[in-house]
């Protein structure tokens, strides 16, 4: 069976069952389009909390941008760090007391709590502002792995995404997609792990991927560490080792922290723990969350490692037991002989992967030719400068160091496959690296097939991608359909309208939030993981101070919650816009996002935390000059913070 129809009965096997479960459970009130009727046992929230949670950022780009990063894999642990961090944050600090409160949405508890419609308007726009840019990058992780899999354009694979979102969130609500993700969580950790254990064994021969990374590498006997390996190739490549450290501490640590808090604001994950039965059981779904989401988080790291070590000795055959340029690099002849190699075509296909062999020599040289050379004409230059600066009496030897620099330019400018007689690239006719692209969103997906796993491993993996990028679509179109019905049509616009109006309404905003998404994923301003940060900065900047504040806080009031979330709003959304475009319109930023050119070297995905001091700064400041909260408001604030029991959802 060829490996087109083996993607197509794997991935409409897992769709059917979605579909079937979402007609199964369809929501037929409110209550189970808001809130799945509160009656969700707390382990199966914990595992569909994990597949809302676990989007195409963690399934798709993570490893990749793990593997890929031009900085090292080290900085970008700060994913793995923050989003899991961010959950015992939730688990402590938001979940219990939210669902204490028993209402369905957060912009209702701020509302509520900050006794003030204009507040609870404030948090809608927040939250649709959060949950748009977020599932940006769900829409962008479907396109790709339709386009691969199925074998279109990644703007059809988009498309085609977009009407199943459609036909099962829009029909289950909460209790459909709820039921959905469950099954959505097993098939994506299946997915992830399976070809983890497998590429482990190969390299490492170890079965869990975890030790897999910090054991031996197989190829070479084991004598040489599977991150002492890769950190060799990469180095003699050109590019930063996989390990280094960071250069900017203070810009991971703002990062790290903006997607911890922005995990613990974000809105479509706190709904998850108004799904439960009791207010002990929001702390324990909370808690089995993290244990799902752990099966996944450990194994990311094995997986980035070892796909971009597998992904180098590709392209450089020698260098799985020996140096990368040891031998020659992969031929072009056998990208089309070899049918192991097939997947460099099927992906170039989809645009994500580019090559060219520019020199004509009939290779593709995969290396990292600028800072090869950089250094190579820096040493030059350095040597000439000092010949011009000395005297006579030391030019002789001076001349002589830049003869050697000038041999090291030529060695570097040589050709690294062949090394034909010193002759450097330009001679050759070879203008830089051939591996032209490689986007990170493929890694998880193209790495089966880099490794030369079955088929059905392959195809297994195109359905866990699209669980994952599905589940937490539609968790957040979700989000925004409550947002828009319940917050702001019955809350502000139509109080008396009917249920069965504001189910109505519900539905035709997720449509119409559905088309937006689409749109704005045809053109997203970064790869899955990136735009997803973009989100965490705006979460963390909005809805976690304002929660906070909400519950451990007398004295913040409705002036100061108002103040303080358009305040963290403005200012992130700003500064993310000055560098990513206005939004996100591209060629509308008015700086370049690169590290020379960010304020005090804090990146747009690390702006979150400035953010969200300035939203509780702005907050207390406003509230210390104006009245204090009523004392119903004071007795509420009272009222959540004790721990037992859990009144049933209300005002709805």
């Amino acid at each position: 069976m060829d490996q087109f129809t083996l993607n197509l009965i794997v991935v409409g096997f897992t769709f059917a069952i979605y579909i079937g479960i979402a007609i199964w459970a369809r929501a037929g009130s409110t209550a189970e389009f808001y809130a799945a009727g509160q009656g969700v046992n707390p382990i199966l929230n914990g595992m569909a909390t994990g597949a809302d949670w676990m989007s195409a950022a963690s399934f798709i780009s993570m490893a990749g941008i793990i593997a890929l990063a031009p900085v090292g894999g080290y900085t970008q642990s700060a994913f793995l760090m923050g989003w899991t961090g961010g959950y015992v944050l939730l688990a402590l600090l938001l979940a219990p007391y939210l669902r204490k409160f028993g209402k369905f949405t957060v912009p209702e508890f701020v509302g509520d709590r900050f006794y003030s419609g204009g507040a609870r308007l404030v948090a809608v726009i927040c939250l649709i502002v959060i949950s748009v840019t977020y599932v940006i990058g769900q829409m962008r992780g479907v396109g790709v792995t339709f386009s691969r899999f199925l074998e279109v354009s990644t703007d059809m694979g988009l498309y085609i995404g977009a009407a199943i979102v459609f036909a099962y969130a829009v029909l289950g609500g909460m209790k459909g997609i709820t039921y959905t993700q469950v099954a959505q969580y097993v098939v994506l950790i299946i997915a992830y792990t399976i070809p983890a254990i497998f590429i482990s064994l190969n390299l490492t021969g170890s079965f869990l991927p975890q030790l897999g990374l910090i054991g031996g590498y197989a190829p070479q006997g084991g004598d040489v560490a599977v991150l002492a390996k890769l950190d060799s190739l990469v180095t003699e490549l050109g590019f930063t080792a996989y390990t280094a450290d960071t250069n900017n501490m203070f810009n991971m640590i703002l990062f790290t922290m903006s997607l911890m808090i922005g995990t613990a604001g974000l809105p479509h994950v706190i709904v998850r723990f108004f799904t439960v039965p009791r207010v002990a059981d929001a702390r324990s779904s909370a808690g089995w969350a993290l244990v799902f989401i752990a099966l996944l988080y450990t194994v990311a790291p094995a997986v980035g490692a070892m796909a971009r070590l597998n992904l180098t000795t590709t392209f450089w055959p020698g260098a799985a037991t020996g140096s990368a340029m040891s031998g020659p690099a992969l031929s072009v002849a056998e990208i089309d002989s070899n049918p192991k190699l097939a997947w460099i075509n099927t992906w170039k296909a989809t645009g994500l992967l580019d090559f060219s062999d520019k020199n004509g020599d009939g290779f593709i040289q995969y290396f990292n030719e600028k800072a090869l050379v950089t250094a190579a004409n820096k040493a030059l230059a350095d040597a000439k400068k000092a010949v011009a600066d000395s005297t006579d009496a030391d030019k002789t030897a001076l001349e002589a160091k830049v003869t050697e620099a000038q041999a090291a330019v030529d060695a570097a400018l040589a050709d690294p496959a062949n090394g034909l007689g010193g002759k450097s690239l330009t001679e050759l006719g070879f203008v830089g690296n051939e591996l032209t692209k490689v986007d990170n969103d493929i890694m998880v997906l193209a790495n089966p097939e880099i490794a030369a796993l079955p088929g059905w491993v392959i195809a297994l993996v195109a359905a866990g991608g699209l669980a994952a990028a599905l589940s937490t679509a539609a968790g957040l179109l979700l989000a925004i359909s409550s947002a828009v019905s319940h917050d702001l049509i019955k809350g502000s616009i139509n109080p008396n309208i009917s249920e069965k109006g504001e189910l109505l309404a519900a539905r035709i905003s997720m449509g119409f939030a559905i088309a937006v998404a689409t749109y704005l994923g045809l053109n997203p301003p970064g790869f899955a993981a990136q735009v997803v940060a973009l989100a965490f900065g705006l979460a963390a900047a909005t809805i976690f101070p304002v929660l906070m504040m909400g519950i451990f806080s007398k004295r913040i009031n409705k002036e100061g919650a108002i103040a303080g979330m358009l305040a963290g709003l403005v200012f992130t959304a700003v500064y993310i816009f000055l560098y990513l475009g206005w939004f996100f319109i591209p060629g509308t930023n008015m700086y370049a996002n690169t590290p020379a050119n960010h304020f005090f070297g804090i990146s747009p995905l690390s702006i979150g935390t400035i953010g969200a001091v300035v939203n509780f700064t702005v907050a207390y400041l406003v509230s210390m000059v104006t009245k204090a909260p009523p004392q119903h408001v004071v007795d509420l604030i009272e009222s959540i913070r004790v721990p037992k029991g859990a009144g049933s959802a209300q005002a709805h």
